[in-house]
């Protein structure tokens, strides 16, 4: 790949630089990899642009740098806040006042899983160290990829918003605690303050960043109308300009948008469709996302001993979060076939995790490169697997308004993709 590069270095001179090429052709390739996966086997887009980006990353591919800074970690940054400001509009807190048992149900399965990836990984004699932010990473699953999901199986129903609620709130936690533990990873002892100090400042200034979104957006929907083109580039501005305030003022752009996304939704209760217009931007930046996150992890340090240590990883996190939301389900209003299939739908990882593990790599490059030698690979694997078990567990919940199954051509006219 490189020697490829270089040869065309030599003659090729864009405007926008090479890496503005190769990005454009593989984003090009990633889009008619996920239409034919989907259209011809009936997984999700994501599965193809996720192999199409692990080819790349194991082919060489120089336009992704590790860990994550600059441009890239911008582009990342942004994408998961325009998937996290969705899934915060969609859930009202009046929800939890009613059903309380559903965030009884969110605390069960994060802290599962948690304890039980941190126990399995000091068993396997993986350092404390990098034990505990590796449970970190494991705790977050992917809204991206489960509403990906949602949208080609074009899904509905209390399994799919059980799960999307889930991995929202799990989203939520991880990027709290990943924040505030890449701030206490090298230091070798603190104290209690020392611990809860990151985790207020993390919190308190996504939530400030957050407040000052949700009350802009609120004040515009008040003259504008929510399907109006103007209003959904207003909104992707908004997002893009919090995304680089918070993480400058030590925040968390994902987090703010997440709560910022909550917060609107409590000020603006009324039925609130995500523009049209922003579709095809949204869609791009998602599948940008996808494709960076799985060039990125395909360029981990592969290794025998490390591959056991992965694999018990998954494992581990997949039958925690399923145990996790089990032991949740009492009372929650959901039967204990549904309460399996929600959490077989929350293995997804991608973005957020990634975007968890370079925090860690740039806070102590030590012991990060011990945290991406079983993350990466980790990430990479539950992309496309997640996504498939994902898919698998929305069919058998019977939640799907599409058949599992090739398009015919008669019908195609009738599903042509968005």
């Amino acid at each position: 790949m490189n020697e490829i590069l270089t040869f065309w270095a030599q003659w090729l001179r864009p405007s926008a630089g090479l890496p503005t090429v190769q990005w454009s052709l593989l984003l090009a390739v990633a889009t008619i990899a996920g239409y034919l996966f989907q259209r011809h086997i009936g997984l999700p887009k994501v599965v193809g642009y996720s192999l199409v980006g692990t080819l790349a990353g194991l082919a060489g591919f120089s336009g992704a740098v590790w860990p994550l800074q600059g441009i890239g970690l911008f582009l990342l940054e942004l994408g998961i806040s325009l998937v996290l400001f969705e899934c915060g509009a969609r859930i009202p807190l009046r929800w939890f006042r009613h059903n309380p048992m559903v965030l009884v149900q969110s605390i069960a399965e994060s802290a599962l899983t948690f304890f039980a990836v941190y126990w399995a990984l000091l068993w396997l004699q993986v350092p404390e160290r990098a034990a505990g932010p590796l449970a970190v990473v494991a705790l977050a699953a992917s809204p991206a990829v489960l509403t990906r999901v949602v949208n080609d199986t074009r899904a509905a129903g209390p399994v799919t918003e059980r799960a999307i609620v889930l991995a929202t709130l799990s989203t939520l936690y991880a990027l709290t605690l990943g924040s505030a533990r890449a701030e206490l990873i090298n230091r070798p002892s603190i104290t209690f303050m020392d611990t809860v100090y990151p985790v207020m400042v993390v919190l308190g200034v996504s939530v400030v960043v957050a407040a000052l979104l949700a009350l802009v957006l609120r004040m515009a929907l008040r003259f504008m109308s929510p399907t109006s083109e103007n209003t959904s580039i207003l909104l992707l501005a908004l997002i893009a300009a919090g995304t680089a305030v918070a993480a400058h003022m030590g925040g968390s752009a994902p987090l703010a948008a997440l709560l910022g996304g909550m917060l609107l939704k409590q000020l603006n209760p009324r039925p609130w469709a995500w523009p049209r217009q922003l579709g095809t931007a949204s869609s791009l930046l998602t599948m940008l996302m996808f494709v960076l996150v799985s060039t990125v992890a395909a360029q981990a340090d592969w290794s025998g001993p490390v591959a056991g240590v992965v694999l018990a990883l998954i494992g581990v996190r997949l039958l925690a979060k399923v145990v996790g939301v089990g032991l949740g389900n009492v009372g929650s209003g959901a039967s204990w076939r549904q309460a399996l299939w929600v959490g077989a739908a929350m293995t997804p990882m991608s973005s957020i995790a990634l975007l968890i593990a370079s925090q860690f790599v740039m806070a102590s490059p030590s012991t990060g490169h011990l945290i991406a030698q079983i993350a990466l690979p980790a990430i990479l694997l539950m992309e496309v697997l997640g996504a498939v078990i994902a898919t698998v567990a929305i069919y058998r919940a019977g939640e799907s308004s599409k058949p599992w199954a090739p398009l015919t051509r008669s019908g195609a006219g009738d599903n042509r993709e968005s």
